[in-house]
């Protein structure tokens, strides 16, 4: 008998979103970092170090219970040897470390209060899915998620959308067609045009 507590539905459309995203960051072309994304304000060396210091740092450090320096948000990862390399290793530990049940438990901070690590675990996902679709289109490659790990991204937008409007982090809903894959949706519903 096995009384090992499951792991959340949650974890894994993370792993599935994180083997994309560093799939995508490691076949970006150092030379094309200057190129543009679908991000009006992010060029694709933004996105990329965005994606290292919130997907790979942030996450693994939450699961430890710490946070990111502040000086790390100026940092350019994309300028050290092997950032591609190094990105999958820290997601690598990042995912190993919120494989333990008893991470899931915690409330971890946000601002000037606490939330559950389900909660910080769905706007994860969104980060590695959003902006891994970003990077992808800005290094001209695909960016291709399962059905259930798509499922799982438009299900957090769609909780999160409102608030992270409120803050710039959306801009306002596209429209899409109901019957459009559920990541096209999740797309359109960020504020991101899908095609």
């Amino acid at each position: 008998m096995n009384d090992k507590p499951e792991l959340p539905d949650l974890y894994g459309p993370l792993r599935a979103a994180a083997t994309e995203t560093v799939r995508v960051v490691r076949g970006v072309d150092p030379a094309a970092l200057g190129a543009a994304t679908p991000s009006a304000e992010w060029d694709l060396r933004a996105v990329v170090n965005h994606l290292i210091l919130w997907t790979a740092h942030n996450f693994a450090l939450r699961a430890e219970g710490g946070a990111v320096p502040a000086e790390w948000y100026e940092r350019d990862f994309t300028a050290e040897p092997g950032w591609a390399e190094a990105y999958a290793q820290q997601v690598d530990k990042a995912l190993a470390a919120w494989s333990d049940p008893a991470v899931w438990e915690r409330d971890m901070p946000m601002g000037d209060s606490a939330v559950p690590a389900s909660a910080i675990a769905g706007m994860v996902l969104l980060e590695f899915t959003l902006h891994g679709w970003e990077a992808a289109q800005g290094s001209g490659q695909t960016y291709a998620l399962d059905e259930a790990t798509a499922a799982a991204v438009l299900a957090q937008v769609e909780q999160w959308a409102e608030m992270f409007r409120q803050y710039d982090g959306f801009a306002e809903a596209l429209p899409v067609a109901a019957d459009a894959p559920a990541f096209e949706r999740a797309l359109a519903l960020s504020g991101r045009k899908p095609r």
